[in-house]
């Protein structure tokens, strides 16, 4: 029996602009901004950045998951649990944070960095569970190639490519390249709230063939069963990722880089940390 596909199309598209971050030398671009918890659920942010050493310094996380994408340069990364490494251009970290951790992700020397971060959140019952690193290395990465595309699966499925990621919240993210006038479908599951961002070349996008280009956050329209959303590239290549996932629909209460569910729980989180330092999410 075949599944009946709904055609998603473009509810509506975003233009943001790229600002002062938190230095001169700093550049952000806030493609999903924070505090629209209902409307971007279970996603809580995604930011663009361009930044040299010295912008960030060690942090604390809880109760989410950091996604970092390295677009260009290479990152050098280490957290209070003993996890080190770098990524690269192309390569990308899938961080939980769960009950807690203290981390810190800086350009290597003499570099400046080019990345996309995303903040996942986490399920009520899951807030709490044990710090996870999962490197994806570009070249592991599962693809999938059609005449024309290609489509880098860094979590969920594509045309029968699965991706090995592991998910509390289920998330597809997905980065398409398609050469110029190639039409390439993807499929998404019930109730997922979509939204593409273009990086770079132009084309359509959706049901309505909406245009998009550089810089545009296209969020798709939402659908209660499953769907197809068709992106086609223009005159030029187009590169853009696509981020979906099944909302949770629960209470967002969110502090700098905590978010949990209630104040008391930030609190409490907060207290924690203040009184372990070091051992933190131990």
């Amino acid at each position: 029996m075949t599944t009946m596909r709904s055609n998603r199309d473009v509810a509506r598209i975003d233009r943001p602009t790229v600002a002062r971050g938190m230095t001169d030398t700093h550049r952000v671009r806030p493609l999903v901004p924070p505090g629209y918890w209902a409307a971007t659920d279970p996603f809580l942010l995604l930011m663009e950045d361009w930044f040299p050493e010295g912008v960030f310094d060690r942090h604390p996380h809880r109760g989410i998951e950091t996604v970092t994408y390295v677009l260009d340069g290479t990152i050098e990364h280490y957290d209070n649990h003993g996890h080190s490494g770098t990524i690269g251009a192309g390569d990308a970290q899938w961080l939980t944070a769960g009950r807690g951790l203290i981390h810190n992700e800086k350009p290597a020397a003499g570099q400046t960095v080019h990345l996309l971060q995303l903040w996942v959140n986490l399920p009520q019952a899951d807030k709490l569970v044990p710090p996870r690193h999962q490197d994806l290395r570009a070249i592991d990465v599962p693809v999938r190639r059609e005449p024309g595309a290609e489509v880098r699966v860094f979590s969920g499925t594509s045309g029968g490519v699965v991706a090995s990621t592991q998910n509390y919240a289920p998330v597809t993210l997905l980065e398409i390249r398609l050469e110029p006038g190639v039409t390439i479908a993807q499929d998404l599951l019930p109730d997922f709230n979509a939204f593409a961002v273009v990086l770079e070349g132009g084309g359509s996008l959706g049901s309505s063939s909406a245009a998009v280009s550089a810089g545009d956050v296209a969020w798709l329209t939402r659908s209660e069963g499953p769907s197809t959303v068709t992106f086609t590239a223009g005159g030029e290549r187009l590169r853009a990722f696509l981020f979906a996932g099944q909302p949770l629909r629960e209470p967002v209460a969110a502090r700098g880089p905590f978010v949990m569910n209630t104040e008391r729980e930030l609190d409490e989180g907060y207290a924690e940390f203040r009184a372990q330092g070091e051992r933190f999410g131990l």
